[in-house]
């Protein structure tokens, strides 16, 4: 196995988006099987005749996914990571108010 300097830049960021994609996909496998426990619980108690097709069904699969995709967002898109971007020049001006 390869060795990396840990306090390399490159390093450090790499492993930052890797925690990132970590949390991210994470997040993903729990909005899916949490959805899917809905589904069933909701599929399995419907009255006769009645619609699955109703807006109580679908609540938590909504709020939930925005959540997902906004956590997407920040993980994907670098554009869109203002605390990231904001952390980074924060810290690179501590360091150089330290010097």
């Amino acid at each position: 196995m390869e060795k990396f300097d840990e306090n390399d830049i490159n390093y450090q960021q790499a492993k930052r988006q890797v925690e990132r994609l970590r949390g991210f996909y994470g997040h993903l496998f729990s909005y899916v099987a949490v959805n899917l426990l809905i589904v069933y619980f909701n599929y399995i108690n419907l009255k006769p005749n009645e619609s699955y097709f109703q807006f109580k069904n679908f609540i938590t699969a909504a709020f939930w996914g925005l959540g997902l995709l906004a956590h997407a967002l920040f993980v994907f898109l670098p554009r869109f990571n203002f605390a990231k971007r904001w952390e980074e020049k924060k810290i690179k001006e501590l360091m150089d108010k330290n010097k």
